[in-house]
């Protein structure tokens, strides 16, 4: 079989979840299956060295403009002109006229679930709410055409089952997610001190992966750590990446604590991996969303060595299991009460340490490669012959 792989963004610098996903399903591809051959269509960007070609994977740098119009008319075009018998797309939406069989790694189906208006009016920038509306727009003509569509947890096959009216659909399969082996305790004195000066990380800090996405439930964290904050006399900080100033500012201000700002380091964009030195330094791993649909971060700060406060909603039980403290995200008194538990009882604290390095051992990206060649190898029977 030819393979067609979409992967258009996996050669962009700040590389985020979904194109993490595209770039791991790719290398670990590359890793277990040597017989079948692969197109990856990329768009030309700079950091074009994270994958290189092998002897059945072609690289194909495919300009086509602004995203749906590469999606909908330049890949289809490739696609045929580079004779695949089948098209794996990777981020929710596809090309609506595919000349070959699509299968369509479905993230998530938020934005489905929101109307057109809920999302214009939403918090989120204009880039993130043009986004939703492309998928709203795209993703029912994707399901109903695709012949198989994956998802990351059993959770989200189930809303998505719910949502199209495809519950028990052979179509529909769930597919974990990995993280990478290099997410591992890293005790190297050195490197932990290259990433805390680079990052300008402070001595005693929470992590948390929050940005302007609502599900993120940022407000609620910084609530719950003002909270925490006093009741301790330690110097603890919040540590948060890629965020704007600006949109702190006025979080910190809607819940009444401006002088917040001062405690919140915000490192910009950090490459993936320098991720492992900044889990491992930190008192906590904080990630009480509102709505996952896996949540690879959980897994890493587990891999690392991190206690992680999870949410009792959507994916993340099912994820982290017992080796997360688990709270209410929309309660951020029980974040709150989350912290000052973990870092009183060391009992707990190592408890969850140990119970996490076992759960994250159960997820590879590898794993996942091979669950999607099988998934390549059933479809091969019900390829049309080319004329």
């Amino acid at each position: 079989m030819k393979i067609g792989i979409e992967a258009q963004r996996i050669f962009r610098k700040k590389k985020h979840g979904m194109d993490m996903v595209a770039l791991e399903l790719i290398r670990n591809l590359q890793e277990v299956d040597k017989v079948n051959q692969y197109v990856v269509f990329v768009a030309p960007d700079e950091d074009d060295k994270v994958v290189q070609e092998t002897p059945n994977f072609k690289i194909v740098k495919l300009a086509g403009g602004f995203y749906p119009l590469w999606e909908q008319i330049a890949l289809p075009r490739a696609v045929k002109r580079e004779g695949c018998d089948i098209l794996h797309c990777t981020s929710n939406t596809a090309p609506i006229f595919s000349p070959v069989p699509v299968v369509d790694i479905l993230h998530d189906i938020i934005y489905m679930e929101k109307s057109y208006l809920q999302i214009l009016k939403g918090t989120g920038t204009p880039y993130q709410k043009f986004g939703n509306i492309y998928r709203k727009l795209v993703v029912p003509r994707v399901v109903k055409k695709s012949v198989r569509i994956t998802t990351v947890s059993h959770f989200e096959k189930n809303r998505i089952g719910e949502f199209f009216g495809m519950k028990g659909d052979n179509r529909l399969r769930a597919v974990y997610n990995g993280f990478g082996s290099h997410f591992k305790p890293l005790t190297e004195k050195a490197e932990l001190q290259r990433i805390k000066e680079k990052y300008q990380l402070p001595d005693r800090y929470f992590f948390f992966l929050g940005n302007t996405d609502p599900k993120k439930n940022t407000r609620g964290v910084l609530k719950a750590f003002s909270d925490f904050m006093k009741q301790t006399t330690v110097d603890y900080k919040l540590v948060m990446l890629d965020y704007d100033r600006n949109e702190l500012e006025k979080l910190v201000n809607d819940i009444g604590d401006p002088d917040l700002e001062k405690r919140v380091v915000l490192t910009g964009y950090v490459v993936n991996t320098d991720l492992p030195g900044i889990y491992a330094q930190c008192e906590l791993f904080l990630y009480p969303s509102l709505r996952e649909s896996f949540g690879i971060p959980m897994l890493e700060a587990m891999g690392c060595g991190a206690p992680v406060i999870t949410s009792n909603t959507s994916s993340m039980p099912e994820v982290a299991c017992d080796a997360a403290f688990i709270i209410d995200p929309y309660k951020p008194e029980e974040i709150t009460s989350a912290m000052v538990q973990l870092l009183a009882d060391e009992n707990l604290r190592n408890d969850l340490i140990t119970k996490g390095f076992v759960q994250a051992a159960k997820f590879s990206w590898k794993a996942m490669a091979e669950q999607f060649l099988e998934i390549y190898r059933d479809l091969e029977p019900e390829l049309k012959p080319k004329k």
